[in-house]
Order: C-alpha cells, then sequence, then structure tokens
C-alpha cells in the first residue's frame, strides 16, 4: 500500500511538470512572451535530463554477491557480501538494492548514497540462520532515480541461488544400543578383496593386489611384501526412523516476553542464545540428525526412513558423504505424512534384514506403536525408540504408559521432554535393556 501510494504521488508530480510545460508554452504561443516560452523549454529540459539520468543510474551500474557457503546448519551464521560499482561518470545520488531472498531474518537489501563516478561500495550481512530447510537468495531489485524523483526505475536482477539450512545437531557421548545380529546369528567370518575397517590378518603379495593393502612393517621384518587381509563387516546396518507422520506433532504455544525493566538493555545489544524451536517436529528432525552424527562418527553405516510430504529412502552407507546426504534430507523434512510409523516400517520391512537396528524417534503416545514394536522383533530386528513426551509440549496425552510398555518388553526407551538437555539426555547409557529416563 505504501509503495502505491509512492507511485501515485510521484505520477502526480511528472504530470504536473509535464502540465506546466504545456501551458507555459499555450500561452508563449497565445501571447508571444519571450518568458512563457523560455518556461517551457526549461520544464522540456528538465524532464529530458531527468529521464536521461534516471535512465543513466539504472544501466551503468554493476552488483555482485558472494555467498561465503551454500550449506549451514541451524543456530550458524550465513555470511552474505555485496559490492556495488559506478561504471559511469556521472555520480549516483541513490540506489536502493532490494533483495527477495526467502530465508527468515535475512536483511541484506541496502540502500546505497553518493556513489561516485566510477566509485564502489560494498557491506557485509551475517545472518543467524534459525530455521531449517531450502531457500533461496534472490532475486534483487535495482531502484533509482534522478535528483528530482520525476522518473523512478526499476530492474530485476534474475539469476539467483539456494542456501540449505541443515538441522542442528548435538553431541551425544554414548548411545544404549543393542548389539549387532547377522543372518544366522553367528558372526560373519569372510575374506573380501575390497578394503573394508576389519584387518583380519595378512598374507604373502599375490600379483594383482593393490599396493595400498601391503603392511609395510610386516614386509621389512620378513624382507618380502606382505599385504593385509580383511573381512565384511560383523556389524549390523542402522536405521534411523523419525515419525513424521502429522498426526502426532504438536507445538508448544509461544510465551510472551515480559515488559523491559528500566535499565535493561535493547534486545539488539543483549541478543539470546538460540534454542530449539518448542515443536515436537524440530525435536524429532535435531535427534535423528543428531543420532545420525553419533554413529556415523563410530564408521557405522546409518541409513534413514521417513515418510513426510515426501517418501524417503535413504540408504544404509558411512563417512561424511552419508552424513551429509542425512542433513540435507532432513533440511526439508515436514511432519505433513499421512501414514503412521507402524504401517510405514511394516510397508518397507524388505529393507532390513535379520539383525538390523531400528531407531525409531516419534512423539506418539498410542499403544500401537508398543505392539508393532513387538512383532518387528520377533522378526530379528533390535528397535530403539526415543519418545517425544507430547505433554511437555502442551499436549493433552503423556508418552509414560508407552514408555512402560516398551520397557516391559525389554527394548531400549529413551524419554525426552521439551526443554530438555539433548546431549545429557541421549548419552545416558541404559544399565540393562528397557532402562529409560523420565526428566
Amino acid at each position: 500500500m505504501r509503495n502505491y501510494l509512492r507511485r501515485i504521488h510521484i505520477s502526480q508530480r511528472r504530470t504536473t511538470v509535464i502540465a506546466l510545460a504545456l501551458v507555459a508554452l499555450l500561452g508563449g504561443l497565445l501571447t508571444g512572451r519571450e518568458l512563457l516560452f523560455s518556461l517551457a523549454y526549461l520544464l522540456a529540459l528538465l524532464l529530458i535530463i531527468s529521464f536521461g539520468w534516471a535512465w543513466a543510474n539504472m544501466r551503468f551500474v554493476h552488483l555482485s554477491r558472494l555467498t561465503r557457503t551454500r550449506r549451514t546448519q541451524v543456530g550458524r551464521p550465513l555470511e552474505e557480501r555485496f559490492m556495488v560499482r559506478n561504471t559511469w561518470v556521472v555520480p549516483k545520488l541513490w540506489l536502493e538494492v532490494r533483495d527477495r531472498a526467502t530465508l527468515p531474518g535475512h536483511y541484506s537489501s541496502h540502500v546505497v548514497n553518493n556513489l561516485g563516478p566510477n566509485g564502489t561500495y560494498s557491506w557485509r550481512v551475517n545472518t543467524i540462520c534459525r530455521e531449517r530447510g531450502r531457500y533461496q537468495l534472490g532475486p534483487i531489485r535495482l531502484r533509482t532515480s534522478d535528483p528530482f524523483g520525476l522518473f523512478p526505475m526499476e530492474r530485476d536482477l534474475i539469476p539467483t541461488t539456494n542456501v540449505v539450512i541443515y538441522p542442528m545437531t548435538f553431541d551425544i557421548h554414548t548411545f544404549a544400543l543393542p548389539v549387532g545380529i547377522l543372518p544366522g546369528g553367528d558372526a560373519l567370518r569372510r575374506r573380501t578383496h575390497v578394503v573394508t575397517t576389519n584387518a583380519a590378518g595378512v598374507r604373502d603379495y599375490a600379483p594383482g593386489d593393490s599396493f595400498s593393502r601391503i603392511h609395510w612393517r610386516s614386509s621389512a621384518r620378513r624382507d618380502r611384501l606382505i599385504v593385509k587381509e580383511f573381512e565384511l563387516d560383523p556389524l549390523a546396518d542402522i536405521w534411523v526412523v523419525p515419525d513424521m507422520a502429522i498426526f502426532e506433532h504438536m507445538s508448544a504455544p509461544r510465551s510472551h516476553n515480559s515488559a523491559p525493566r528500566p535499565g535493561d538493555l535493547p534486545a539488539w545489544l543483549s541478543p539470546e542464545p538460540f534454542t530449539l524451536p518448542e515443536s515436537t517436529e524440530e525435536y524429532t528432525v535435531t535427534i535423528a540428525a543428531s543420532l545420525s552424527q553419533y554413529f556415523l562418527r563410530q564408521d557405522r553405516a546409518v541409513g534413514m526412513m521417513a515418510y513426510g510430504q515426501t517418501a524417503e529412502i535413504v540408504q544404509p552407507d558411512r563417512g561424511e558423504r552419508q552424513m551429509n546426504r542425512l542433513l540435507e534430507t532432513l533440511s526439508v523434512l515436514r511432519a505433513q505424512g499421512q501414514v503412521p510409523v507402524s504401517d510405514m516400517l511394516n510397508a518397507e520391512s524388505h529393507l532390513f534384514p535379520r539383525g538390523t537396528t531400528l531407531i525409531v524417534v516419534t512423539p506418539t503416545t498410542r499403544e500401537q506403536w508398543g505392539m508393532a514394536a513387538r512383532q518387528l522383533a520377533r522378526r530379528g530386528l533390535r528397535i530403539v525408540t526415543v519418545l517425544i513426551n507430547p505433554a511437555s509440549f502442551s499436549g493433552s496425552r503423556t508418552a509414560d504408559t508407552l514408555a512402560m510398555m516398551l520397557q516391559a518388553n525389554g527394548m531400549v526407551t529413551y524419554m525426552v521432554n521439551n526443554g530438555d538437555d539433548l546431549t545429557a539426555v541421549l548419552s545416558r547409557a541404559a544399565k540393562q535393556p528397557g532402562h529409560f529416563s523420565l526428566t
């Protein structure tokens, strides 16, 4: 509305100048007075110069945008640098750079004043990322005008880029996990030609062996080439399953800030430490990301499955690349699924061989999950449940009953409440199956 009124005001001003020029010209033609002709010529020259100045201001300008990184994390800063350069000999009185980025709290728009001939102006923007997701940076709209404000002009710079904000992760020191069981119940002792993390022994070098497999100490001691032998990994895969069904998730009502007291510093001078949004969705995603990070650092094969707005299945793998893949998937995952977590696991049970460990992160309070977990355990799967208590998010139901039901079935269970220190809660090692903590 404000821009609309401003445009009307500028249009009225320009129309007034044009009307005065026409009236002066008409009066000069009728009366023959040179003053009126001079006034008409002056106003016409004013319009021409103003239009030419505004047009040149918009054309002879170069804008560059440098984003330090396209991947960052909730709670960390996103830094950008902008530079405007005047490529004309005439100074620009003002130039407005309007950024249409969708990243929340990213205020990168700026007004450049008195940009001299061939001059440059730069500024930096540091934004603390508070919401995970994939956001668009740009497009940018440039606005300028002539010194008299008669011809405002706009120009859109279409190129855009995306930035991905990963969910926050917490360091976990230890996590209660059932021991992996391979198909058949026995540890697999099978030699393999590929390099794994399990060295089984050494043998003499054979033609075709890779140089990377040579064990140099043994070779030097025996005075001949000795290579290492490896075994397949005897540890079962780990699947992290965040429950993103829409039925159980909720958010705590926002608390209103108390009125500032005399002598308190302004909010921009005393920033508050960043905390997780009070919603079960954000807690679910953050816990899933933290657990994935913990097990990947332990060199375990970690996969993920979730039914949110789309079905997301990431096959188990190791390494930093797998961590980035999981974080990128979790960054855009929303609690919009229509399939309960128990039905999802039953539908995708063919992906889990016997001995696989499933870590389910869910805010459910229904006993249906307890029965489904018991059935999955009978198939030889190891189930660990991280319950996010909806009662702590102003919900009407509590997960205490479901936690005791899972405990009675000998399953490792954790309970997380709103405001808990996730590092402390998830690092509590269970002394026996079924142990869970209420905080």
